[in-house]
C-alpha cells in the first residue's frame, strides 16, 4: 500500500500511559468528563477505585478509594447524567452502587451472588435505553441476575441453571433491545461456549447457541435500538458477529466468525458514535479495529418460505500491539469520538486516540 493509503487508514496513537501499583480489571470513562476510573485489586487483597483526570497530556490522580474486596467490574449504565453513580461487582459477589463524591458508604448494596461477579452492565440511565434503570450481573456461581437499584435485596430477574443442569461460570453479560418501555433482553456468555439470550419482557430464554470456546465478552452494537448486531469474543482468538434482526425458528440468527488474535480475545467494544465499528482486545497485548459491512439483503426466505437472516462481512481497519500482557479492559469515550482507554495486566492504563473514524 502507498504511504498516502496508509495515512488514510485510522491510526491508533498511544496518547498517555500510566503505571499502576495494583492489578487493574476494568477502566471506564466518567460520562460527560475528561475523567476515567480504574478498578482493581491491590496486593494485600483489597479492592481499589482510582479516579484520574486527563489534563494537558497526562493523567493526574484525583482520588483513591480502598474497599474490602477486589473490584472486578463496573458500569455507569443505570445512573443519570446528573448523579453519575458507579455500580461495581466484586470478588465477594457483592453489587454496590457508589456516589464517587462521597464513596465511604454505597448508596445501594446487595450480596448478589455466592461467588465473584465477573461482569456487569447497566441500561436505562445516561439517557440510553427506554424503561427503568437496571443492572445485570453475571457470576461464577452460574447465575445471571437483573437488579433495579430502587428495589432492595431481591433481583427483578434471576436466570439460573434448571434443576439437575450443571452450573457454568458466567463470564460476560450485556443488555440490549431496550428501544421502548417494555422490551429488554440480556445476553450472557459462559465458560463452555454457551451464549444465552434472555427476554426480560416475557421472562423466557429466547435463543441459545454454543461457539465451542469460552465466551469472554458479548456486546450489542447498541443497547437502545431494536436488536441489530451482537458480537461475541472467545478464548481461542475468534469472534462471532450475529445479525439479530431476523430470528429463524430453527437456525436462529445468521452469523460470521473471524479469527484475528492468536490468543484469547478478552473484550469487544463498539464505537458509541458509529455502531458498525468495533475494537477487540487480545491476550498478546494487541488491539484490532474492525468495521462491519452489511450484505445487500439482510434477510432471505428459506426453502419453506420462512425468513432467515443473512450475515455480512468484517474488514480489519487497523491493529496495534501495545503490551506484552493481555489487554483485559477497553472503553470508548461516550463524548469524544476516537478517545479510548484500555488497561492491561502489565499494570498500565493507556489513553489512546484513534484517528480518521469519521472517514471510514
Amino acid at each position: 500500500m502507498s504511504g498516502a493509503g496508509l495515512l488514510e487508514k485510522p491510526q491508533v496513537i498511544a496518547h498517555v500511559q500510566q503505571s499502576l501499583n495494583y492489578t487493574v480489571f476494568e477502566c471506564k470513562w466518567v460520562p460527560c468528563s475528561a475523567r476515567l476510573l480504574c478498578l482493581g485489586s491491590v496486593p494485600r487483597g483489597t479492592g481499589v477505585i482510582q479516579l484520574y483526570e486527563l489534563q494537558s497530556g497526562r493523567l493526574s490522580l484525583l482520588r483513591e478509594i480502598e474497599k474490602a474486596k477486589p473490584i472486578k467490574c463496573g458500569t455507569f449504565g443505570a445512573t443519570s447524567l446528573q448523579q453519575r453513580y458507579l455500580a461495581t461487582g466484586d470478588f465477594g459477589g457483592n453489587l454496590n452502587v457508589w456516589n464517587l463524591e462521597a464513596p465511604e458508604i454505597p448508596v445501594y448494596s446487595v450480596k448478589g451472588h455466592k461467588e465473584i461477579i465477573n461482569s456487569i452492565d447497566g441500561v436505562g440511565g445516561l439517557g440510553i435505553g427506554e424503561g427503568a434503570p437496571e443492572i445485570v450481573t453475571g457470576s461464577r456461581d452460574g447465575t445471571v441476575k437483573v437488579w433495579d437499584p430502587r428495589q432492595k435485596d431481591t433481583p427483578v430477574a434471576n436466570m439460573e441453571p434448571v434443576q439437575g443442569e450443571s452450573k457454568r461460570d458466567c463470564w460476560t453479560v450485556a443488555f440490549g433491545n431496550a428501544y421502548n418501555q417494555e422490551e429488554r433482553v440480556v445476553c450472557a456468555g459462559y465458560d463452555n461456549g454457551d451464549i444465552k439470550l434472555f427476554d426480560l419482557k416475557n421472562m423466557s430464554l429466547r435463543w441459545e447457541t454454543n461457539i465451542k470456546n469460552g465466551v469472554c465478552s458479548v456486546e450489542f452494537d447498541r443497547k437502545d435500538i431494536s436488536m441489530n448486531k451482537l458480537v461475541a469474543t472467545s478464548l481461542e482468538g475468534k469472534f462471532h458477529v450475529f445479525d439479530m434482526r431476523t430470528q429463524h425458528p430453527t437456525k436462529g440468527f445468521a452469523s460470521i466468525s473471524e479469527k484475528a488474535h492468536k490468543s484469547t480475545m478478552w473484550q469487544v467494544r463498539h464505537l458509541p458514535q458509529n455502531r458498525d465499528i468495533f475494537m477487540t482486545s487480545g491476550g498478546a497485548g494487541s488491539l484490532h479495529l474492525w468495521k462491519y459491512e452489511y450484505p445487500a439483503q439482510r434477510s432471505k426466505k428459506d426453502s419453506e418460505g420462512v425468513e432467515m437472516g443473512v450475515a455480512g462481512s468484517v474488514c480489519l481497519l487497523q491493529n496495534v500491539t501495545l503490551s506484552t500482557q493481555p489487554i483485559s479492559s477497553l472503553d470508548w469515550s461516550p463524548d469524544k469520538r476516537g478517545l479510548c482507554v484500555c488497561s492491561a495486566f502489565d499494570q498500565t492504563v493507556r489513553v489512546l486516540i484513534v484517528t480518521k473514524l469519521n472517514k471510514v
